[in-house]
């Protein structure tokens, strides 16, 4: 296969585990990277790429790349993915795609235009559970969906909503749903399709002082293929995560997909079917004083250099991006009606 040419926006956590996903895949080359502060201040002395804090600077400086990982804060997603289809670049493009229906459907006229790729990350559908699920449900082993409830509680306090940081903030983080949940209200969706009648309720327990939006929220809705479903969510678990899980309820079974991180299959009782034996999931991504989702990046990059090579098709485009981002927008869009408590 052809080398892939890499550039990346954004040497935070997330930023470096691309670099490092794509430095390790034979198939990738990563040309630079960029980030607004200073290389001594993002602790990436392991870099011996070139380093920007000018975007244009890098990208007129490297003609040769072809794809530029967006690792930036939520609320700049979309800017920082229009600016690299711009320079016909294609576009890596961390979760959430952007903020807004609006931005999502910008980036996608833009690279219709110029007939470039945007691949969104969504790493959990790489994850042996999710993939087995998908399975099932395209098979429709469950029968009629009748039930699906998804649960995410997770611990984030002061050691992540650091002072002086873009995290909690309306502008940059925008939500809990889209920085902390959004990859799974995408398996909910790459299972059972858009929601309609959503009724929410939200509370900000213990973020007040900390973010500008809530930090817990339960939302009931149906499903435009049938059934209902339900989010429950939370970041003011104390200490550590408890849970992100997945129950489906249908007319010929019921399965439970759990653990922290949906990592896990804890219950599977379905007429005439047997669970497989499923290949052991990645352990979750580590930030030291707290944990994230599965750690599934290296997957993202090579069905991006697979993609580029003609050999695949995107595995999360920028259609599916954009539903996300739809989804959370409607939801939240009832946090101007309930009179939540700060």
């Amino acid at each position: 296969m052809k080398r892939i040419n890499f550039a990346i926006i954004g040497q935070g956590y997330i930023g470096k585990r691309h670099a490092d996903m794509v430095r390790q895949n034979p198939a990738a080359r990563l040309v630079a990277v960029c980030d607004i502060l200073p290389k001594k201040m993002t602790d990436t002395e392991s870099i011996s790429e070139p380093y920007y804090q000018d975007i244009d600077e890098m990208i007129t400086s490297h003609p040769e790349i072809e794809v530029v990982s967006v690792c930036t804060p939520n609320g700049l997603h979309a800017q920082h993915a229009l600016k690299a289809l711009r320079a016909n670049k294609n576009v890596v493009c961390e979760k959430p795609m952007a903020l807004s229906i609006s931005d999502c459907q910008k980036i996608i006229a833009l690279a219709d235009q110029m007939q470039k790729h945007v691949f969104c990350v969504m790493q959990n559908r790489f994850s042996p559970p999710s993939a087995w699920i998908k399975d099932v449900i395209d098979k429709r082993v469950l029968g009629d969906i009748h039930i699906v409830q998804l649960n995410c509680y997770w611990n984030r306090d002061g050691r992540y909503y650091k002072t002086g940081g873009w995290k909690g903030s309306g502008q940059l983080d925008g939500g809990t749903l889209f920085t902390q949940f959004s990859h799974f209200i995408d398996i909910m969706y790459w299972l059972f399709g858009d929601i309609k009648d959503i009724h929410a309720q939200f509370a900000d327990f213990e973020h007040a002082k900390q973010t500008d939006f809530e930090d817990s929220g339960i939302i009931d809705f149906k499903f435009i293929s049938g059934g209902m479903g339900s989010i429950n969510y939370s970041t003011a678990i104390w200490d550590k995560n408890l849970e992100s899980s997945l129950t489906i309820i249908g007319s010929k079974g019921s399965i439970k997909i759990g653990g922290q991180y949906m990592d896990k299959v804890e219950h599977c009782h379905v007429k005439d079917y047997e669970l497989p034996l499923l290949a052991a999931t990645r352990p979750a991504n580590n930030y030291g004083a707290y944990m994230g989702s599965a750690n599934n990046h290296d997957f993202v990059i090579q069905n991006v250099v697979e993609t580029l090579n003609g050999k695949a098709p995107v595995a999360t485009d920028a259609q599916d991006g954009l539903a996300v981002v739809s989804i959370i927008e409607r939801i939240y869009s009832l946090r101007e009606t309930d009179k939540y408590v700060r």
